[in-house]
């Protein structure tokens, strides 16, 4: 049971810290185009899926729905975002990026992802998919079992 609990506890500490050192590489990149992680997250997923519901980009995102709100303010003074009523519920407000935020990510998003490659390249392909896979089933454990 002891050696359960420190292989527990070690995959959390390699885990968190993996997950520092990550996001260092990715959010050193990030700022240098003024932008914070979550603005780049909710830009990238607008860019990727489309018109998204506020209510909906928090969860997508991870996030409360008054950060979103915030989010989106910003991302809209930057031109790169702007909102739209739905045409079939008005109570519903749709994000969606603009000509400018398109542009933004083409141009910006291929270099991201060779700093995101950069950053996980101290495992093989088959480590990376191995650990990809572990992962995914320990975070739907971990969402399943949450109460």
């Amino acid at each position: 049971m002891e050696k359960e609990k420190d292989d527990s506890l070690d995959l959390y500490i390699a885990l968190a810290r993996a997950s520092q050192w990550v996001n260092a590489h990715a959010d050193r990149d990030i700022r240098k185009h003024g932008l914070n992680r979550t603005e780049f997250g909710v830009l990238e997923l607008l860019y990727h899926k489309g018109p998204q519901p506020l209510q909906q980009i928090g969860e997508k995102v991870l996030m409360s729905s008054g950060n979103i709100t915030y989010v989106i303010d910003k991302l809209e003074k930057k031109g790169f975002v702007c909102r739209r009523a739905s045409t079939e519920d008005r109570r519903l407000i749709y994000a969606e990026v603009t000509d400018n935020g398109t542009q933004f990510i083409e141009e910006v998003f291929p270099q991201h992802t060779l700093i995101i490659e950069g950053a996980v390249a101290g495992l093989t392909t088959e480590e990376k998919q191995a650990a990809s896979a572990l992962l995914k089933k320990l975070g739907k454990y971990a969402q399943t079992t949450f109460k």
